[in-house]
């Protein structure tokens, strides 16, 4: 069974290619999401930099894993990604350098989402928008189909930012 040590040994980079400590978020609820600007659900940014900006001080931490495996929809590039995040979407939360998450170079992040937390059918990312909810621990305890509005994880995150 995966545990929060093999959470918190994860690491990965940033859109400047400085490593970003999955242990340095230990005793925040994380929201990670698979992101792309280009994609149709990309008006969930707002959404996502709303959950961001209201319960970052109660600690939350919304982390933007850019990736363009699904039809191409992250033609950004890393050095490119969090400035067309900023202008377009108001982003001010922290966005990873650009990841795979599926396949053979899945990111480690997301190979241990996927491991803890399976899909209905695969434990494959079907699409942009993906979400996954870990709690203070470094533990997964919520999947999130890609239609599924930030707002909608709002009841749930308040849950565990009082846990």
């Amino acid at each position: 069974m995966a545990t929060n040590k093999d959470f918190y040994a994860l690491s990965v980079k940033n859109p400047q290619g400085k490593e970003m400590k999955m242990e340095d978020y230990k005793g925040k609820v994380l929201l990670i999401v698979n992101t792309a600007t280009k994609c149709g659900l990309a008006p969930q940014f707002d959404g996502l930099e709303a959950l961001h900006q209201k319960y970052k001080d109660q600690g939350l931490v919304v982390l933007g894993f850019p990736c363009n495996q699904f039809l191409g929809q992250e033609p950004e590039s890393n050095e490119t990604v969090e400035e067309t995040c900023k202008i377009n979407f108001g982003v001010t939360f922290p966005l990873t350098e650009k990841i795979k998450v599926n396949g053979s170079d899945t990111h480690p992040v997301f190979k241990y989402l996927k491991k803890v937390k399976g899909g209905l059918l695969t434990s494959g990312i079907k699409w942009n928008f993906t979400k996954f909810l870990v709690d203070q621990d470094g533990y997964p305890v919520e999947r999130y189909a890609p239609k599924t509005e930030p707002k909608e994880i709002e009841a749930k995150i308040k849950e565990l930012l009082k846990s």
